[in-house]
């Protein structure tokens, strides 16, 4: 996994400014497990729910996925999850030798 990010290109040189943007990341394999069904369904239930007027529910799915898009992309993502795992097992262990 973490050789095809590494040659996955960076955050920045993926273009993420529009819907089909988006939707070209996600099908492409960019992004979380599940992400590219649930932004469809994300993205349905914000049209549903906006007025003729107010897009704000479908403007905060946009920037979400797009986030996750590069948090995907970031190498430093999986090195911090793992420290959080590593420090949350450390902690375990020292609870239990108390």
């Amino acid at each position: 996994m973490n050789a095809q990010r590494a040659e996955t290109p960076g955050p920045a040189a993926l273009p993420l400014h529009t819907v089909g943007n988006i939707r070209a990341a996600l099908r492409s394999g960019h992004g979380f497990p599940g992400d590219r069904e649930s932004f469809e369904e994300d993205l349905q239930r914000a049209l549903e729910g906006s007025s003729q007027t107010d897009f704000n529910a479908v403007a905060t799915v946009i920037v979400d996925y797009r986030g996750r898009i590069r948090l995907y992309l970031d190498p430093n993502f999986d090195i911090a999850v793992q420290e959080g795992t590593d420090l949350t097992r450390r902690l375990k262990q020292e609870a239990q030798d108390q």
